[in-house]
C-alpha cells in the first residue's frame, strides 16, 4: 500500500479530531474548544473563491484567532495568506513507515505498555509537558480505535503518548518523555509498543508528526527508519 500525503492529513484529522467541523464555501472551519492549533485551524477543502474575511468571521464567532493550516500543494492559499500579512508558524513534519519496520524487535519486559483509559500518572506526565485537559478532551472524543502509551525506565514512569488508527494507518500524538528519562531509548520502545498494538488492530503503517524545530523528536523518528512523507504549516496574524 502506497500512502499519499492526503491520506495522512485525513488520518491526522480523524485521530486528533476537532469538536466540530463546518463547511463554509471552500473552507472547513473547526471548533477546537481550546485543544490546540490542529483542531482549530481552518483548511481549504473545496473549490470556489477564497474569501478570507468569511473564514475569519467564522473563526472569530467561535472566539478563536484567525489561523489557517497550509498543506503540501496549497501554494495559492499560502501566497494569499502571505499577501494578507499572515506569517508562517510551526512548520510540521509527517513521518511514516510500514508497521513491520517497528515490530521486528522484541520489546524488553516492563518497558512500554498500552492502556486505555490513561492512568493518573500518564496525565501527570502530559501535564508536565504542557498537554492539558483540553487536549485530553481531543483524545477522548476520537471515535477511532485508540489507546494510550506508558513507558517505564529505571523502574520508574518515563513517558506517555496517544495513538489512534484511521484507514489502517496508526498515528502517534502527544508523545512526552520526562526530562530526566530522555536520551536512553525509551521513546523508541514506546513507538515499537504502539506499532505492536496497532498491528494487532489491523494497521499496516505507522505515522507520527512533530514540529520541524523539535530536533530530538525528528532524530527519534528518523533513527527508527521512518521517512518524511509530507509537511504542513500554519499561518496566523499577530
Amino acid at each position: 500500500m502506497m500512502l499519499t500525503v492526503q491520506t495522512l492529513y485525513e488520518v491526522c484529522a480523524q485521530t486528533w479530531p476537532a469538536a466540530s467541523e463546518t463547511c463554509l464555501g471552500p473552507w472547513t472551519i473547526r471548533d477546537g474548544q481550546g485543544g490546540g492549533q490542529r483542531v482549530s485551524a481552518a483548511t481549504q477543502d473545496g473549490d470556489g473563491p477564497l474569501d478570507l474575511s468569511a473564514a475569519e468571521s467564522a473563526m472569530h464567532a467561535l472566539d478563536q484567532a484567525s489561523l489557517f493550516m497550509v498543506r503540501d500543494g496549497e501554494e495559492d492559499l499560502d501566497r494569499l495568506l502571505d499577501t494578507n500579512n499572515y506569517t508562517i508558524k510551526d512548520p510540521v513534519n509527517i513521518y511514516t513507515c510500514p508497521i513491520t519496520d517497528l515490530t521486528d524487535v522484541a520489546i524488553p519486559r516492563v518497558t512500554a505498555f498500552t492502556i486505555w483509559e490513561p492512568l493518573q500518572i500518564m496525565y501527570d506526565i502530559w501535564d508536565r509537558g504542557g498537554i492539558d485537559a483540553k487536549r485530553y478532551a481531543v483524545m477522548q472524543r476520537a471515535t477511532c480505535p485508540k489507546t494510550a502509551l506508558l513507558g517505564r525506565w529505571n523502574d520508574q514512569p518515563a513517558g506517555t503518548g496517544y495513538v489512534g488508527i484511521q484507514n489502517n494507518v496508526a498515528m502517534v500524538h502527544a508523545l512526552e518523555i520526562l526530562p530526566h528519562q530522555r536520551g536512553q531509548g525509551v521513546g523508541k520502545w514506546m513507538m515499537r509498543r504502539a506499532a505492536t498494538w496497532a498491528q494487532e488492530q489491523g494497521a499496516n503503517h505507522m505515522s507520527v508528526i512533530c514540529t520541524q524545530e523539535n530536533e530530538a523528536a525528528n532524530g527519534l523518528y528518523t533513527s527508527l527508519g521512518m521517512t518524511l512523507a509530507g509537511t504542513y504549516h500554519y499561518r496566523s496574524k499577530g
